[in-house]
């Protein structure tokens, strides 16, 4: 426990009864409440000069001087780092469903990350957000060369996101003095040259393509080394470009039925962030919170918990957030954003499953 809040059993016992009071209901909790639904063993005084301690800390603070109780952000950090452990359930039932109905044979990463962040948002009942990796991190699957016309020839490079990258080449003089017609010729050396590329480069990220050996190629292709290398190199600089960070949402209807977010301003500032300033999200989806002590309970996962947002519309939200790997290297984010009266157990399972599950399907 954080020694600045000395708390005893009971008083993280009642503490926690309050918040998972508050998160079913939406109402603040009194004493006698808690006394009678939550077997505390202890009369609703001793309650009531608890959660007058709880307060004290800053834990808990009344809304209104006749009501109940709620959490304040501080007692959600807490409860968050020491008090509650991620629901084993919800995260199998995260990763059965992406296994049915993720397919990830013939369709593009974005569209499968679309069809994630949909599941996300049913399970969890919150926002779903999912980074997209950016082509720089993206490995090269297939490459293939394929006649234009006469004198152009377009390189097409498959990358493993299924995304492709593409540049058009001007053919050198000449084939080779071979007297096989030219288009046959041509279909030849396009296809064996196809092969070795693909067999070099394969499972390499564009953007660290360097040059090939070239000498491994029979001298009836040499000619053809210098222009493929410019093609690859242009190719390479291209993916090296900063380019605009991509997120794919869903579930907006989910947190509109949640009542903190009845208030149509409130929910208009953050439909305008997310729509339109999403670049004001990034540091939120890959920094650190400032007020966590640690990941929940050892799991790689952040949580942001009200005013720790340093963004004043998501000030009275949570988001939970992690990032997701290919072979180790981070190559994007995965979370969801709901209000800080979140089922922290559930959100932090669902974007563990989420993210364990795109790591491993990524790097496979």
């Amino acid at each position: 426990m954080d020694s600045a809040f000395p708390l005893s059993a009971r008083h993280q016992q009642v503490l926690q009864a309050t918040i998972r009071h508050y998160i079913a209901t939406a109402e603040p909790v009194g004493s006698r409440a808690l006394a009678q639904e939550y077997d505390l063993k202890v009369s609703p005084a001793t309650v009531r000069n608890t959660m007058g301690l709880l307060e004290k800390y800053g834990l808990l603070y009344q809304p209104h001087t006749s009501a109940g109780r709620v959490p304040s952000d501080s007692g959600y950090r807490l409860y968050v780092d020491r008090l509650m452990s991620p629901s084993t359930r919800v995260g199998r039932r995260v990763d059965a469903a992406f296994s049915e109905e993720l397919d990830w044979m013939g369709h593009s990463l974005e569209s499968l990350l679309r069809s994630a962040t949909q599941i996300l948002a049913q399970i969890s009942g919150y926002l779903a957000l999912i980074t997209v990796p950016q082509a720089s991190s993206a490995l090269i699957r297939h490459i293939q060369l394929v006649a234009v016309d006469g004198e152009q020839v377009l390189m097409v490079v498959l990358l493993d996101s299924l995304a492709t990258q593409s540049v058009v080449l001007q053919l050198p003089p000449g084939l080779g003095g071979s007297t096989l017609p030219v288009e046959e010729l041509e279909r030849r050396h396009l296809e064996i040259l196809s092969n070795f590329l693909s067999h070099h480069l394969r499972g390499r990220p564009l953007s660290e393509v360097t040059a090939l050996q070239w000498g491994d190629l029979d001298a009836e292709f040499q000619h053809y080394g210098t222009l493929l290398c410019q093609a690859l190199s242009h190719l390479g600089q291209r993916s090296r470009a900063p380019e605009t960070p991509h997120l794919v949402i869903s579930g907006l209807s989910e947190v509109l039925r949640q009542p903190e977010f009845s208030d149509a301003q409130r929910i208009q500032a953050i439909v305008r962030l997310l729509e339109e300033d999403q670049s004001q999200l990034w540091p939120l989806l890959c920094d650190t919170p400032p007020a966590a002590s640690q990941p929940p309970k050892g799991v790689d996962v952040k949580v942001w918990i009200g005013a720790e947002n340093p963004l004043e519309p998501m000030q009275g939200c949570a988001l939970v957030v992690s990032t997701y790997t290919r072979c180790d290297a981070s190559v994007g984010s995965v979370g969801v954003l709901g209000p800080t009266r979140m089922v922290y157990e559930n959100a932090v399972a669902v974007v563990k499953a989420a993210s364990d599950y795109l790591s491993t399907a990524l790097s496979g």
